[in-house]
């Protein structure tokens, strides 16, 4: 009998209530690996936290400091000079503490860091570029310091390049912040982040989940997306995760689903036209005279400049002299006496008087 049967026949005999049914396509190696490594693991329980980032300490860096040096560099605006000029020091301290140097260049407009010999921790030194890069863009230090800590990141979005129209980008970016900052607040109450938006970009800072729910919020607004169906639907996956019973469920149907509700067609405003009927003529109408026809019909086309000027202003001393005229009549209206009662009669006797005298 060979050996590997044999080996079969005693591992079999071992463990006979784990042992998969062998199938006729499957062989006895792949029968021998599957059995080899399906064991019982009793340390691994329902409470543990697999996606948990552990910390990493200085003992755990075996190796001592890094064999090459690593820096990144960032460009800022003028207008944060003042800022970055008083909270230097508080960065400096810390990036100190994880073994980063800094270096504020005013006259470049630049901020660097870089490793150093005291450096223990490999991704200190990407945290201390993202720390650079929110600074750069309007972040307070208060904020921009949760970035060191471990199970935070951060996301820069690009807004400007999502809408071509300038007009249409301000509205679109005032909605993002809502009526006084209300529908930025509920946005980063519901996914446990930090957000500003400043200029043509939006910062945003916190755990993975939440930026990925922050960007597609933001994208969609910026496609003409009001972010409070996405905000209602937030604040319904909330409500969901608090029970236990969905936890392995779809949550399709509890989700709202917003149809968008577009015209099949583009309606057509109403024209009101002239359809009463007119003699039929088999001649086109006739074209309209050009300036040059009704010069040459006035008789003005061959006349000099000076000429053409002195007529101009000839017809506008006529029209002043005319509403001149008609202004002085208004202005005498006033002075006009109103008639009084009976007075037209005394004007008749007075003529018929007359009359009868001559």
């Amino acid at each position: 009998m060979p050996s590997t049967v044999l080996r079969l026949m005693r591992f079999s005999e071992t463990t006979p209530s784990r042992a998969p049914p062998v199938r006729r396509s499957q062989s006895l190696d792949e029968v021998l690996i599957y059995n080899r490594h399906k064991k019982d693991k009793p340390w691994d329980t329902d409470d543990i936290d697999k996606w948990k980032i552990e910390p990493f300490k200085p003992s755990d860096n075996a190796g001592g400091h890094f064999a090459e040096e690593s820096s990144f560099a960032t460009l800022f605006p003028k207008y944060r000079e003042v800022y970055l000029k008083e909270s230097w020091p508080l960065v400096t301290k810390l990036l100190k503490d994880i073994g980063i140097a800094c270096t504020l260049d005013l006259i470049e407009g630049s901020m660097t860091v870089k490793t150093t010999r005291k450096t223990w921790d490999p991704a200190a030194i990407l945290n201390a570029r993202d720390l650079i890069r929110l600074l750069a863009r309007s972040v307070p230090v208060q904020e921009a310091r949760k970035i060191l800590e471990d199970g935070v990141a951060c996301d820069i979005i690009k807004i400007r390049n999502l809408v071509r129209n300038k007009e249409k980008f301000v509205k679109r970016r005032q909605r993002i912040l809502g009526p006084n900052g209300t529908t930025l607040k509920a946005l980063e109450l519901l996914t446990s982040t930090y957000i500003l938006v400043h200029g043509n970009t939006v910062s945003v800072i916190g755990p993975y989940k939440g930026l990925k729910e922050v960007r597609r919020v933001v994208e969609d607004c910026m496609a003409n997306v009001h972010p409070i169906y996405q905000i209602k639907e937030l604040m319904v996956k909330r409500e969901l995760a608090k029970d236990p019973d969905l936890a392995h469920e779809s949550w399709d149907r509890f989700l709202p689903n917003y149809k968008k509700r577009s015209l099949s067609h583009r309606r057509v405003p109403f024209k009101v036209t002239d359809k009463s009927k007119k003699t039929y003529t088999p001649f086109p109408p006739a074209p309209e005279q050009s300036k040059v026809d009704k010069q040459l019909e006035a008789g003005e086309y061959h006349i000099g400049r000076e000429a053409k000027k002195r007529i101009a202003q000839e017809e506008r001393l006529e029209k002043q002299k005319v509403k001149k005229e008609e202004k002085k009549r208004e202005r005498e209206r006033d002075f006009v006496a109103p008639d009084e009662p009976g007075t037209a009669e005394r004007k008749k006797k007075k003529q018929k008087t007359d009359a009868a005298e001559d």
